[in-house]
């Protein structure tokens, strides 16, 4: 009969160590105030995070460190992919390629929240829109593709093509905010604003969290019920009207609203697509991969799928995917996202079917010199506007900031900023003054371009004559007196590699074999886009960054 008194010893027990552990969090360790109680001045603290799951669509690579850079022959010696050693913090990633029909949601929200036929908006629809007429050939019959690849259902869930680095990544700025927004529909705080036509859709995450009475021109009904607050549970508290918001808006602390979706950098896309997890033994990394798959062959070795094809590519000059009745990848084009097997990491089509935008602007050499930790070349490091009444400024509002558009140089006319956002400037001199991480805004001429780089690194910018002419590609002209070659051509004449190029990685539906390597790269202008070159979104892990913790056997060791 003693263990039936146990039992509710032990349980109570349990109950007392539980509540002490709630009133530990809930309380300041080094002041003894407690946190979110009225009591106290209701200061808050951030509820406990012990992660989250990967957002829709994303699986969790778990960082770690890897050999960047080709590990077979370079066949090619352009030196473009020599090895380095990386480390590569944990993030999500997209398993698969943003589709047609992912990305026309977008382009349908877009139209819904800037009408084109209003003529302040009339130029951002167009800026979004892929362009189809890559699947054009001069001497070839694929002018049906221009007309029904982006659009048709048979086309669906194959990769959106024709789409510039500038538009994927307003895609991934865009996705942000539908999370959220979705997220904040979910949670009751905000009504479905998405089947009232009378109300504006837009919205944008930052301001949001900036003020979130700036969205929906205002119209403050559209908030319903917020979470909790502990300022209004004081004796005495004014109470709110009938049918108003209650409670607070969401706000960083919560952890609740979702990260910001962006581009994969070079260092994690290669890292994701190699996937070395599944050749390590303990903290050793066995053999070399060639492929996303564990094999040095393109084609499968196991015994029900044996000769089967891994990844959809071009498999010589007139062979797209074999002879009729035996097709060896089952497209001639692009194909179904997830048509074949993942990687270790669970990510489909990292080699073949289209070749993937990463953020990182391009230099033919990685400088892990200056920094072998999450390498990413590309920061311009920005702040918000503040106006003289120490609001920030929100772009397109009235007396504030207007819309700015750019010409790119292929004549596409693009908004350098979108109505409704927070306007954000590069930080100053002041903002920078005795830092020793970074010294300027913008970051992409790091080491490879900058005064820093140059043999006149010792002068200041004023006693400078001569301007830098990295990768910068002048004649030289003769001197009509002298007749000797000694003076530049003053006009500037750059190569493809400049500020505004952008990696590429992975082969394609396009490319022959040697591109299917994780470790290859190439580059292209930001403005432009092509026929078999897509992309997907990216977002950063929180907290702890193992997924799977594996305990040492030999911790000594």
């Amino acid at each position: 009969m003693n263990k039936f008194y146990k039992i509710p010893l032990i349980l109570f027990s349990l109950s007392v160590l539980v509540s002490c552990n709630i009133a530990r969090d809930n309380s300041s360790s080094l002041t003894g105030w407690n946190f979110n109680d009225p009591k106290y001045g209701s200061y808050m603290k951030g509820t406990s995070f012990q992660g989250k799951k990967a957002p829709d669509g994303m699986v969790a690579i778990e960082g770690g460190s890897f050999t960047m850079g080709q590990v077979q022959d370079d066949v090619m010696f352009d030196w473009n992919t020599t090895p380095q050693k990386m480390h590569v913090r944990s993030f999500y990633l997209d398993e698969a390629e943003v589709t047609n029909s992912e990305y026309l949601l977008f382009l349908e929200v877009m139209k819904d929240v800037y009408p084109p036929n209003v003529e302040k908006y009339k130029n951002i629809y167009n800026s979004v829109l892929p362009d189809t007429l890559h699947w054009i050939k001069s001497l070839g019959n694929t002018g049906l593709l221009t007309e029904s690849y982006l659009r048709h259902p048979a086309y669906s869930d194959y990769p959106v093509v024709g789409v510039s680095w500038i538009q994927a990544v307003q895609y991934c700025k865009w996705r942000t905010s539908a999370v959220n927004l979705k997220k904040l529909i979910d949670k009751g705080v905000l009504s479905n604003v998405l089947e009232n036509d009378t109300i504006r859709n837009f919205f944008d995450t930052d301001l949001y969290l900036e003020n979130p009475y700036k969205l929906f021109d205002g119209d403050s009904t559209v908030y319903k019920r917020g979470l909790p607050d502990n300022k209004t549970r004081k004796k005495g508290g004014k109470k709110t009207a009938k049918n108003s918001f209650t409670g607070r808006h969401i706000n960083s602390l919560d952890g609740i609203l979702s990260q910001k979706f962006r581009l994969p950098t070079e260092v994690e896309w290669e890292y994701a697509a190699k996937a070395d997890v599944e050749n390590r033994e303990y903290n050793n990394i066995r053999g070399r991969k060639k492929y996303p798959w564990n094999n040095k062959y393109t084609r499968n070795t196991s015994k029900r799928y044996k000769g089967d094809q891994l990844a959809n590519f071009r498999k010589g000059s007139g062979n797209y995917s074999g002879l009729a009745g035996w097709s060896e990848d089952g497209s001639d084009i692009t194909i179904k996202v997830k048509s074949y097997p993942p990687n270790a990491f669970g990510l489909y089509d990292m080699s073949g079917n289209v070749a993937e935008w990463v953020a990182d602007v391009y230099r033919p050499t990685i400088d892990t010199e200056a920094n072998d930790f999450n390498y990413y070349r590309g920061n311009i490091f920005t702040k918000k506007l503040i106006d003289a009444n120490g609001d920030v400024v929100i772009i397109g509002e009235t007396g504030q900031s207007s819309i700015k558009y750019d010409t790119l140089p292929n004549g596409k006319i693009i908004p350098l900023e979108y109505p409704g956002e927070i306007k954000y400037i590069p930080i100053t001199k002041d903002d920078t003054y005795m830092r020793r991480n970074f010294n300027t805004a913008n970051n992409i001429d790091k080491n490879d371009g900058d005064r820093f780089s140059t043999r006149l690194y010792d002068l200041e910018d004023d006693q400078r004559t001569e301007k830098s002419r990295m990768y910068n590609s002048p004649t030289i002209r003769i001197d009509e007196e002298t007749g000797k070659l000694n003076q530049y051509d003053i006009n500037k004449r750059s190569t493809l590699i400049s500020n505004e190029t952008r990696v590429h990685k992975g082969g394609s539906w396009k490319d022959r074999e040697y591109w299917l390597d994780p470790a290859q790269r190439r580059y292209l202008p930001e403005y432009m886009s092509t026929n078999y070159i897509g992309f997907r979104c990216a977002t950063d892990v929180l907290g702890t960054l193992s997924f799977n913790k594996k305990t040492a056997r030999n911790s000594s060791r």
